[in-house]
């Protein structure tokens, strides 16, 4: 049997075996050629356990956290060791809450007495302890019949109500760490032992789990607070309690009792609400220059479009821009060492034409804002002369808003900045939140498809590129924003399933981006589908990804 192991640092070896080979035997003898700790794998494209046997030839991928599988893989895999360790701590039956990312890790809410340094501390002490012990994880694979035997004996409501309300969802894996079972929808890890690196902190009426970020799998980074954010969460949740849902069963049973076009109906008020607030924050401030900034699908143009109406309601007039009116023509710009092109980066920015002409704006003058020409790769002049007055606000969209450097020459007196993204989801169940970057994943593939033709597998394929470049350009200035908005649609993944599936269904076995299109295809399972779009406001930030939007 000749088996073709490939390692994340793109080395390659092919080696001939007897059959059968164990994949952790595989992790064991090549990890010494990894740059990282490897903890998941993928057979054949297809995601897998550690502990499967390989009868045939195949290529087998071994992956690390820098992975979106392996990082979902690790998550999933700390968050079985942390259950068992708050049982171990607090006690068998204590509710435990995953409810969103924060601080380059996961806010958690225990249902117990106080919160202390302390209990934080001796929860992180039991974690090591069941590490160093270098236990068992069993895992084994479980259809819809026996799952909803096993959750009505030892399971939560929720998981429950979230089997019996998702018709498409149809298994699940049952993990078990030194006696305490979950549910996952992932492989995890075979044994404790690689799961070395976590931090256990009191935050406020929780505690954060952290470990490491994507960017770095060995270090779990500094702690930096994210006031601003907690309290986009904290609003979330009043929003969550105004709809009566927290939860995807939540959602689903609102789905099939035909309820749900109230739900959208509220969801959109209440966006519309917030960004009626920011309009009259602005105005308050006396601020000129407004700048949008998020990370790709955040919904920024559908935003910045809508306060511009707010702020006119209000009696302002904005004058509204995109900063890729101010790219650098593709002729002056720097290819790096293999050639290509960084249009995310700073560089790409003509910022002494974008600052003199800012500047010229809020004095009064007239000014020949460019448009930018993809096709020809150049600024077209000539277009858009025009002048402002000093009541008139600037709303500037775009990727680098928040970067100090990007307006370094404009007065910070003058300046109102806004970060935008879909920071937090419904929650699956009480132990499995919602990637927001998969919430994004998901609204660029259905656009991408439906206004550039790209299939599911291109936009795929395109995504750690994108994600890269967020970590670098946008999430590091996210604590300069004034004010954050969470652009997510409480219903949006139960809109977007009915496009988007289709087209992850449609990438073949043989490709490579297959087992990301299955992962992301059984994610969708989770949720009902809402067939009907036509319930949506046409300028409702979702339809900037499904189409019919009078606003872009």
């Amino acid at each position: 049997m000749r088996l073709t192991i490939s390692l994340p640092n793109e080395k390659v070896f092919i080696k001939d075996y007897d059959a059968p080979v164990v994949v952790e035997d595989l992790v064991k003898e090549y990890q010494s050629e990894a740059d990282h700790t490897i903890v998941a794998c993928r057979v054949k494209y297809r995601n897998a356990h550690f502990l499967e046997e390989i009868n045939e030839d195949c290529e087998v991928d071994l992956l690390d956290m820098q992975n979106p599988y392996g990082n979902m893989a690790y998550q999933a895999s700390l968050t079985l060791l942390y259950l068992t360790a708050i049982r171990d701590v607090v006690g068998e039956n204590t509710k435990v809450t995953i409810a969103n990312s924060l601080s380059k890790g996961v806010f958690t809410k225990i249902k117990t007495g106080n919160i202390t340094d302390e209990l934080a501390a001796t929860i992180e002490k039991r974690m090591k302890e069941l590490v160093e012990a270098d236990l068992p994880i069993s895992e084994r694979r479980i259809e819809k019949e026996e799952i909803l035997t096993f959750l009505e004996g030892f399971g939560s409501s929720e998981e429950l109500r979230l089997f019996k309300s998702a018709d498409d969802l149809r298994h699940a894996f049952l993990c078990d760490l030194n006696g305490s079972q979950s549910l996952f929808y992932v492989h995890v890890v075979p044994r404790t032992s690689y799961i070395k690196l976590f931090e256990v902190r009191r935050y406020r009426n929780g505690v954060l789990l952290r470990f490491p970020h994507i960017s770095d799998p060995d270090y779990v980074p500094a702690y930096q607070e994210q006031k601003a954010l907690y309290e986009a969460f904290s609003e979330e949740t009043h929003w969550e309690n105004l709809m009566g849902v927290s939860m995807v069963a939540d959602l689903n049973e609102k789905i099939k009792d035909g309820s749900v076009k109230e739900l959208i109906m509220i969801s959109e008020a209440l966006h519309e609400k917030k960004i009626a607030e920011i309009a009259e924050m602005i105005k308050e401030s006396g601020k000129r220059i407004v700048l949008i900034a998020g990370p790709s699908s955040s919904g920024k143009t559908t935003f910045a479009k809508r306060l511009s109406i707010q702020l006119r309601v209000i009696g302002l007039k904005p004058l509204y821009l995109g900063t890729d009116d101010y790219f650098v023509n593709r002729c002056d710009m720097t290819p790096d060492e293999e050639g290509n092109m960084d249009f995310e980066s700073l560089d790409a920015v003509d910022l002494k034409l974008f600052t003199e002409q800012m500047n010229d704006l809020l004095a009064g003058k007239q000014v020949d804002i460019p448009e930018f020409d993809f096709i020809q790769g150049k600024k077209i002049f000539g277009k858009r002369i025009t002048n402002i007055d000093p009541s008139q606000p600037i709303v500037i969209e775009g990727i680098h808003g928040l970067n100090p450097k990007m307006t370094t020459g404009i007065a910070d007196e003058l300046k109102f900045k806004i970060y935008i993204s879909p920071l937090t989801q419904i929650n699956i169940d009480r132990h499995h939140r919602i990637p927001t970057t998969d919430a994004r994943m998901l609204r660029r593939l259905v656009r991408d498809n439906r206004t550039r033709g790209r299939d599911a597998a291109r936009t795929i394929a395109d995504w750690p590129s994108v994600r890269a470049g967020e970590e670098k350009y946008i999430f590091p200035y996210n604590s300069e924003a004034d004010v954050f908005f969470n652009s997510q649609c409480l219903y949006e993944l139960a809109v977007l399933k009915k496009s988007a599936k289709p087209l992850l269904e449609a990438i073949p076995k043989e490709n490579p981006m297959y087992s990301e299109a299955q992962r992301l295809s059984k994610f969708l399972d989770f949720f009902a589908s809402i067939e009907d779009d036509s319930i949506i406001l046409n300028n409702s930030i979702i339809r900037e990804f499904i189409g019919g939007s009078i606003v872009v």
